[in-house]
């Protein structure tokens, strides 16, 4: 990729909602540098299990946003290179009891009204899609339109796929945020120099609240860890991304305090993928022994077969949390050229096609393909 020092545009993070926002301006014809202190998806996205679901959204914004994405990664799987492992696998979320089988029928009866396709699955038919499930289940819901990727070679693909318009800055640490006299963004400065560009997006995932602050604005990002356990390499023994019904609940919640909720599948790659663990810690990445004996209890509760796997590894990440777990997308209006693309939280490999687009979009000033008022990133302002 070339090297440069100015730019029409200039995208702070090179994990996936980065690289697509990359992406798809080059695909509008806009020169791009992307700058990360790290390499590619070196922080949330690197971290991340590729969840592409609408399964886990209420209707509302996030769930017009992932309808979009899922098409745009159907788009995208046909044109990058098999390795980023898309499966459009689909997801099945099953309940313990006829309270959750109740809870997840008026779940799926209102996401069915906003176009997502959720089937029923009675308890007698779930081996069919699971062999492998604990008996004694009330039933679940499957839903064919969730699907999985490997996040890091997506990422990579997509900054691969933008060409030549795309320089990559890896190494870098964003440091400060170039102004014109009348506040307007001019580019970003580094240990290694300045970096010229009209436009400047912020794509920082976890750390989008600090890089918001160099920007003198306030966003509050914050990063909530999750534990992710990796068994050793399986024949495929689970066919679909699997969780229990409270699942959507964590996802949803606003505690800061540690909660974990079985999720389970398998990858193309042999492992199978134990999650998923939420708590806001800030940046710590001790190992948690209690995290991981959860995990593996409420695993192996689901998957029976699971307590005679070896598990080889763990890793943690951190996801970007904002407090109506909303991302952030478009311009801010407090600094003329400043974009936001961050606080997607666990959602930010889903959302990404359509954060790029939207962003891309917003940069040329064309047609937004969905109102983005919901993301605002001054809704959180006092005066916002």
């Amino acid at each position: 990729m070339p090297t440069r020092r100015t730019s029409d545009v200039i995208v702070v993070g090179a994990g996936v909602v980065g690289a697509a926002c990359a992406y798809f301006a080059a695909r509008a014809g806009l020169s791009v540098t992307v700058v990360d202190r790290g390499p590619v998806a070196g922080g949330t996205t690197g971290a991340g299990e590729g969840n592409l679901l609408v399964s886990d959204k209420e209707p509302g914004p996030e769930l017009e946003l992932s309808l979009l994405s899922t098409e745009l990664w159907r788009e995208l799987a046909e044109m990058l290179p098999p390795g980023i492992e898309y499966e459009p696998k689909g997801g099945l979320v099953v309940a313990s009891g006829e309270a959750g089988m109740r809870a997840l029928r008026d779940f799926a009866a209102g996401q069915e009204k906003a176009g997502v396709r959720a089937e029923e699955v009675p308890a007698e038919r779930l081996e069919d899609l699971e062999p492998h499930l604990a008996p004694g289940l009330a039933g679940g819901f499957h839903y064919p339109q969730d699907a999985q990727v490997m996040p890091a070679l997506a990422a990579a693909h997509l900054l691969r796929a933008a060409g030549d318009r795309v320089c990559l800055r890896l190494g870098e640490e964003v440091i400060g945020l170039l102004t014109t006299a009348d506040g307007a963004v001019r580019g970003v400065r580094t240990a290694a120099g300045e970096m010229h560009a009209g436009y400047v997006v912020n794509a920082a995932g976890a750390w989008g609240g600090e890089f918001a602050r160099l920007a003198g604005v306030e966003l509050p990002v914050l990063p909530r860890r999750g534990f992710v356990l990796v068994t050793e390499p399986l024949p495929r023994v689970v066919r679909h991304k699997v969780y229990a019904a409270d699942y959507v609940a964590d996802v949803a919640s606003d505690s800061a305090a540690l909660q974990t909720s079985a999720v389970v599948e398998g990858t193309a790659a042999g492992p199978v993928l134990i999650g998923a663990s939420r708590e806001r810690v800030g940046f710590d990445r001790t190992l948690s022994t209690e995290v991981l004996r959860r995990l593996a209890a409420q695993a192996t509760a689901l998957f029976p077969f699971l307590a005679g796997v070896r598990a080889i590894r763990t890793y943690a990440g951190f996801r970007p949390y904002l407090p109506d777990h909303l991302p952030a997308i478009g311009p801010d209006p407090r600094v003329p050229g400043l974009l936001h693309a961050c606080g997607h939280e666990g959602a930010g490999v889903g959302l990404a096609p359509a954060t790029g687009l939207l962003i891309a979009r917003s940069l040329q000033g064309g047609e937004l393909p969905l109102d983005i008022g919901a993301f605002s990133p001054v809704r959180f302002a006092s005066d916002g």
